[in-house]
């Protein structure tokens, strides 16, 4: 597909200036930032949709579970004594 843009001076100096440093067209340029940029979005997209799959599960007593060892292993796996989640401090916010 053939598409033509009209762009701004800043922006067709910032892709003359990536195709100059990268060595390859601007038409190659843009495609790549074009590219890199639904490739990202399409990424965003299944981790948000991951996530809310995870907020909208009703299994509570699997998450408090996940939850609790997820505490437990990051305590352990500490270089200081120091424990990350002490149990004194469950349930006090600052």
């Amino acid at each position: 597909m053939t598409l033509t843009l009209n762009l701004t001076p800043e922006l067709e100096q910032y892709l003359f200036q990536e195709a100059k440093q990268q060595g390859l067209s601007v038409e190659a340029v843009t495609l790549q930032l074009l590219t890199s940029s639904i490739v990202l979005r399409q990424k965003q997209g299944e981790a948000v949709n991951l996530l809310q799959s995870w907020i909208d599960d009703e299994n509570v007593e699997e998450q408090q579970e996940t939850g609790q060892y997820l505490i437990r292993a990051l305590d352990e796996d500490r270089l200081s004594k120091r424990k990350l989640f002490p149990l004194e401090t469950k349930g006090v916010t600052w």
